[in-house]
């Protein structure tokens, strides 16, 4: 299929979450990111979901109570949930720090910024990556990354030992060496 077959798309219409306790998790996006609610789905008489929007740019999210689900989910991180740029990334995470939410602080991705291991009530992992990238890719070509992880370390390592010693200079491609006791 080319580009001219394919269908058009207009995005992720919403993300939808299994929860064990649909006030509680309404209350948790509320007071934590700002979500509103919008609808709510009565099935024979029980609430059973919930439709919230972000009144600035964020995605929509459906809550829907599923305790079985939500349980066996816990700690896998579904979706990150985009912020325009480092400056707000930064915000975001002082937001939730203040708030007394555990997270891992703001850290030099493969593309971006990312926030990781940040849980709701349920455990899902909220993670946020923004949209201003500190690489863009290559126009056309598929990019590939090896070692993420690893390879952000050391980026934020020698990015440390620069900002420690200003005159030294690092190679942030360099495999790093084991120390020999």
């Amino acid at each position: 299929m080319g580009v001219s077959d394919a269908p058009a798309l207009a995005g992720v219409h919403h993300l939808k979450l299994p929860v064990t306790d649909l006030a509680r998790s309404r209350e948790w996006y509320h007071s934590r990111l700002g979500y509103e609610l919008k609808a709510e789905m009565v099935e024979q008489g029980q609430l059973m979901g919930l439709a919230l929007a972000h009144p600035n740019g964020g995605p929509r999210l459906g809550l829907r109570l599923d305790p079985e689900r939500a349980r066996a989910a816990a700690g896998f991180d579904y979706f990150a949930i985009g912020v325009p740029d480092k400056e707000t990334i930064d915000t975001v995470a002082a937001r939730l720090t203040a708030q007394g939410e555990q997270h891992d602080g703001v850290h030099w991705a493969s593309i971006g910024w990312i926030l990781p291991l940040l849980h709701d009530p349920d455990g899902h992992e909220v993670r946020f990556y923004t949209q201003q990238h500190h690489t863009e890719p290559e126009p056309g070509q598929v990019t590939t990354i090896h070692d993420p992880r690893e390879t952000a370390e050391r980026h934020e390592q020698a990015t440390t030992e620069r900002w420690q010693n200003p005159g030294s200079r690092s190679d942030l491609n360099r495999t790093p060496s084991r120390r020999q006791p």
